[in-house]
């Protein structure tokens, strides 16, 4: 019998790659010689792309391999998004069909990355695919459609999509860059269920560090359904969304050291389903919604360490779910929560096993955040232990 070497037992140099606008193993500035890199050492079972200094103009995303780290040069290396074109559908998308007419193909063409939805298809029934081929306002896509999209419904395409996406992959990372979403160029804004400026759907195991993500048309940061994710030293900025947006039963994901300031949505928002998370040390300042938002199946989650400071719709909602539902077992610890509007905690919903220990929530504004903690009526048990409370009014418990 014929035997082989076990190569994966022989040491080999770690796999690098350059990307860069001259001087580098790939000459290109868009997205297509990143992704020509990214492809390369995935296929060789993993190593580094590096990106140098320069900005790069993306027509697709960057599509991330397993066992492939992607870093750029900090702030110097800079992925924008190209301006985006949008066209009413001219034939009704059909579920599972991996096609579409356009009634206006003007700005659609072969691998760009494209959006599809309607007024009563979104979020996780929407797609992002990559166009594959052409004829006419006729476009093949890469992946099948995920619901019908009807004329009826005003379907339509739009050239949006995530700066980078991570499907079905483990084991990578993206580090020191930064992604501009050119929001000015993209006013069609895009479901953090399939689009973020760095989005995973089934990326396991993947990290984002020292990363800046800013002015994208939708969240700033999202994994769905990816377990083992940690999101390391990064901001998100003036997007269009919420900022991180992790969901739809990502495990144990860990997120240190942001900051997610000054965007339309909550500047962080617990999805469905995420358990045994731990949000430590970061700020959220200053955005749109509420700083933080923990829901559906929300449970078994450590937030400690954080600032939460300035946001328009209040400072932590737990929100309103039935018992089976609630986010239980929530460990609010030693954060900072000041001058949200309305509230600093409201702890809503059929949730039990809260504890609230060691923070500090304060307004110094003049209105503001004038009740500490809230407590629903229908909450279960809260644990409130050493919390220095700065407010007109410390606490309302519903449950009295």
């Amino acid at each position: 019998m014929r035997t082989y070497p076990e190569n994966n037992l022989i040491a080999r140099p770690a796999l690098r790659v350059t990307v860069g606008v001259s001087d580098a193993d790939i000459v290109g500035t868009d997205n297509r010689a990143i992704q020509a890199a990214v492809d390369y050492v995935g296929n060789l079972g993993g190593g580094t792309v590096e990106i140098g200094p320069g900005e790069y103009l993306l027509r697709d995303s960057i599509h991330m391999r397993t066992r492939v780290t992607l870093r750029g040069a900090g702030e110097r290396t800079v992925l924008k998004k190209a301006a985006s074109a949008y066209s009413l559908l001219a034939a009704d998308g059909d579920f599972g069909e991996e096609a579409i007419t356009l009634e206006d193909p003007a700005g659609f063409d072969v691998g760009f990355g494209v959006w599809i939805a309607s007024k009563r298809t979104g979020g996780f029934h929407s797609i992002c695919a990559t166009i594959l081929n052409r004829d006419g306002n006729y476009f093949t896509i890469s992946r099948p459609l995920n619901a019908d999209c009807m004329m009826a419904h005003e379907a339509f395409a739009a050239t949006v999509f995530p700066a980078i996406s991570a499907y079905h992959v483990q084991e990578f990372r993206i580090e020191n860059l930064v992604i501009d979403g050119n929001r000015e160029e993209n006013p069609i804004r895009v479901s953090g269920c399939r689009g973020a400026g760095i989005f995973f759907y089934q990326g396991d195991a993947g990290v984002i560090a020292d990363c800046v993500v800013r002015g994208y048309n939708g969240d700033g940061i999202s994994f769905q359904q990816s377990n083992d994710v940690q999101v390391r030293n990064c901001r998100v900025e003036g997007n269009g969304g919420g900022g991180l947006h992790p969901g739809s039963g990502s495990q144990r994901p860990v997120i240190t050291g942001c900051r997610s300031i000054g965007n339309d949505g909550d500047g962080f928002f617990f999805c469905w389903r995420v358990r045994h998370a731990t949000v430590e040390n970061c700020e959220f300042r200053d955005n749109a919604g509420v700083g933080m938002s923990i829901g559906h199946k929300d449970s078994d989650n450590v937030i400690r360490g954080n600032t939460i400071a300035g946001n328009a719709k209040g400072g932590v909602y737990w929100r309103k779910e039935d018992e089976p539902m609630a986010a239980h077992r929530i460990e609010f610890v030693g954060n900072t929560v000041e001058n949200n509007d309305g509230f600093g905690l409201f702890i809503d919903g059929e949730t039990n096993g809260t504890v609230v220990r060691g923070n500090t929530i304060r307004g110094t504004r003049g209105g503001g955040q004038t009740v500490g903690i809230h407590i629903g009526k229908d909450a279960g048990g809260v644990l409130l232990e050493d919390n220095t409370i700065h407010a007109e009014t410390k606490l309302v418990d519903e449950r009295d």
